[in-house]
C-alpha cells in the first residue's frame, strides 16, 4: 500500500456547520430573500450553541452576503442578486427617472414567466397567500392607507408561487429598486383599478389557467407602465425653465 493513502479527520467547526445549514436552506427555496431569522437566543437554543458561536456564523454569512444584519431587528436573508449589481441602479433611479421603464420592461418579461409558472404550480398555500395579500390591500385602500410594501409584497409571492428559486430573487432586488415609484402609481382611481388587475391574476392562477395569467400580467403592467410615462412627463414639464 502507498504511503500517504489516508488523510487525518478534520472536525468542523460549529460555527461552519450553523453556516451550512442555513446556505443549504436558502439554496432549497426554504429560506427566501426578506425571511427574518428567528431572534439569537431561539436560534441558540435550535443549535444548541453559545452566542460567539452563533454570532461568528451570522457574521460569515453576513459577509458573504447571504444575509442582513442590523442593530435590535432581526437578521434577514439577503436576494443573491449582487449589491454591486443594484447599488448603481438605487442611484440612478433617483438621478433619472425614465430608468424606471427600462426597470419596467425587465420587470415584464420576468413576470410574464412567473405569472405562467404560478398558475401551473401554485400550491393552495401559495393561492391563500396571494388572497391574503389582496385583503391586505383592500383594506388599507379603504382606509386610505399606503399599499407600497404590499404591491410588493404581492409581486414577490407571485415569484415564489412559481417555485423557482431564481426567479424569486431575482423579483425581489427589482422590488426592492422599484416599488418607490411604483408606489407613485396608487392615487385615486388608479388605485382601484390596479386592485381589480391584481384580482384578475390570482383569479387566473387559481384557475390554472396560464395563458390568462400571463395575459392578466402584460395588462397589468401595460396599465403602470403608462401610469409611469405620465409621471416623468408631469417632473420633466416642471424641471423646464
Amino acid at each position: 500500500m502507498e504511503d500517504n493513502v489516508f488523510r487525518a479527520i478534520e472536525q468542523k467547526k460549529v460555527s461552519a456547520q450553523i453556516i451550512d445549514q442555513v446556505k443549504t436552506l436558502i439554496a432549497s427555496g426554504k429560506l427566501k430573500p426578506g425571511d427574518a431569522l428567528p431572534p439569537e437566543r431561539e436560534l441558540m437554543k435550535v443549535f444548541n450553541v453559545s452566542r460567539p458561536t452563533l454570532r461568528e456564523a451570522l457574521n460569515a454569512l453576513s459577509t458573504m452576503g447571504f444575509v442582513k444584519m442590523a442593530q435590535r431587528q432581526r437578521t434577514r436573508v439577503r436576494s443573491l442578486v449582487p449589491s454591486n449589481i443594484t447599488e448603481p441602479l438605487h442611484r440612478l433611479l433617483k438621478e433619472d427617472m425614465s430608468t424606471s421603464l427600462e426597470l419596467i420592461e425587465a420587470r415584464t418579461i420576468i413576470e410574464r414567466g412567473n405569472a405562467r409558472l404560478a398558475a401551473r404550480r401554485a400550491t393552495d398555500a401559495d393561492i391563500s397567500r396571494l388572497e391574503r395579500s389582496l385583503e391586505s390591500m383592500r383594506h388599507k385602500l379603504d382606509n386610505h392607507e399606503s399599499v407600497t410594501d404590499d404591491d410588493a409584497e404581492f409581486h414577490i409571492a407571485i415569484a415564489e408561487a412559481s417555485h423557482n428559486k431564481i426567479q424569486t430573487h431575482l423579483m425581489f432586488s427589482i422590488y426592492d429598486l422599484l416599488k418607490e415609484k411604483v408606489g407613485l402609481c396608487y392615487v385615486n382611481d388608479e388605485a382601484m383599478e390596479i386592485f381589480k388587475q391584481h384580482q384578475a391574476i390570482v383569479n387566473a392562477i387559481k384557475a390554472h389557467d396560464e395563458e390568462l395569467a400571463l395575459n392578466s400580467m402584460e395588462e397589468h403592467l401595460a396599465y403602470v407602465e403608462s401610469l409611469l410615462n405620465r409621471l416623468i412627463s408631469k417632473e420633466t414639464a416642471a424641471t423646464r425653465p
